[in-house]
C-alpha cells in the first residue's frame, strides 16, 4: 500500500514538473519568435513551425491517421483557422512590442474563454468569470494605457490575439468533442500550416525572404514549444489535479516577462507590474473554477 502511494505521489510530482516545463517553454516562445522575425516573415515562421510540428506528431501517431474521417478533416480545418489567426496576429504584434508585455496581454484569453463559449456554445459564464473580466480589464488599462490615454498598436494586436486564442479553445470544445484529440491536434496543426503557407505566398509571392539564421529558432518553436510541449501537457494534466495544472500553466505569462527582461532587457514600470498582477489574478480566478484549454501553444 505504501509503495502504491509513493508511486502515485512520484507520478503527481513528475506531472507537475512537466506542466511547469510547459509554461517555461511557452513563456520563452515569444522571445524566440521576436528574434526570428528579424530573418523571416511571421507567416512563414508559423508555416514552418506548424508544418514541422504536424509532421512530427504524424510520425509518432501514424497508426491513428488511418482512422481519419471526413468530419475530422472539417473540424480540423475550422479549429486550425482560429489557431492560425491567433498565432499570426500575436507574432505580428510581438514585432511591434516587447515579448513580456505582449505575453501578459495575450494571456487575457483565459478570461475570455467563458464569454466566447457563451457565444459559440450557448453556455452562460459564471459570476466569477464576470469578476475576472472586470479585474482583467483594469489590469490591461494599467499595463497598456500611456500618458496620452492611448494603447500602442503592438498591444492592440496582443489583445486581439487573445480573442482568437479564446475562440480557438472554444472551437476545440465545439468541433473537437467526441473526436480523437490526437487526430484533431494533428489536423488543426496541418491546416494552420496550410493557411500560413497560403498567407506567405499571397503576401510575398515566390520571392520569399529566408535566412538560415532563423532555422534554430524555427526548430525550437516547432519541436520544443509545440510538439514536446503538447506531449508534456497531456501527460501532466493526466496525473495532476485540474487546479494545480491551471496554476502551473497560467505562469506562462510570468515566464514570458522573465525571458524578455533577461534577453531583451525589457523595462517593467511599477504601473505595468500592478497591471500584470491584476491580469494574473484574473486568470487564476477564471482558471481555478474550471479547466484550461487542451491545446499546446
Amino acid at each position: 500500500m505504501k509503495e502504491s502511494v509513493r508511486f502515485n505521489g512520484n507520478k503527481t510530482a513528475w506531472a507537475k514538473a512537466a506542466l511547469i516545463l510547459v509554461a517555461i517553454l511557452w513563456g520563452s516562445s515569444l522571445v524566440v519568435a521576436k528574434s526570428s522575425i528579424d530573418h523571416i516573415s511571421p507567416s512563414m515562421l508559423i508555416a514552418m513551425r506548424f508544418t514541422i510540428a504536424c509532421a512530427l506528431l504524424s510520425a509518432v501517431f501514424f497508426r491513428k491517421l488511418k482512422g481519419i474521417a471526413h468530419e475530422d478533416v472539417i473540424s480540423g480545418a475550422k479549429i486550425g483557422a482560429f489557431l492560425f489567426g491567433a498565432y499570426w496576429i500575436q507574432t505580428v504584434g510581438v514585432s511591434l512590442a516587447m515579448p513580456g508585455k505582449s505575453g501578459f496581454l495575450s494571456s487575457a484569453y483565459c478570461v475570455l474563454v467563458p464569454f466566447t463559449t457563451w457565444v459559440m456554445c450557448r453556455k452562460r459564464p459564471e459570476k466569477r468569470n464576470v469578476l475576472a473580466a472586470i479585474i482583467c480589464i483594469a489590469g490591461i488599462m494599467l499595463a497598456s494605457v500611456t500618458d496620452g490615454f492611448s494603447i500602442a498598436a503592438g498591444d492592440w494586436l496582443a489583445l486581439l490575439s487573445g480573442v482568437f486564442y479564446a475562440l480557438h479553445i472554444t472551437s476545440v470544445k465545439k468541433y473537437g468533442e467526441n473526436r480523437d484529440p490526437v487526430l484533431i491536434t494533428i489536423l488543426q496543426f496541418g491546416f494552420c500550416a496550410l493557411y500560413a503557407w497560403i498567407a506567405t505566398f499571397a503576401m510575398e509571392g515566390f520571392a520569399i525572404a529566408w535566412s538560415m539564421e532563423a532555422l534554430p529558432q524555427v526548430l525550437y518553436l516547432a519541436v520544443f514549444c509545440t510538439a514536446i510541449a503538447l506531449l508534456l501537457q497531456n501527460v501532466g494534466q493526466k496525473y495532476a489535479d485540474p487546479s494545480s495544472a491551471s496554476i502551473f500553466l497560467s505562469t506562462e505569462s510570468v515566464w514570458s516577462v522573465f525571458f524578455s527582461v533577461a534577453i531583451y532587457h525589457e523595462v517593467i514600470s511599477a504601473q505595468m507590474m500592478i497591471g500584470f498582477a491584476l491580469i494574473f489574478a484574473a486568470v487564476l480566478i477564471s482558471e481555478l473554477g474550471g479547466s484550461r484549454g487542451e491545446e499546446a501553444r
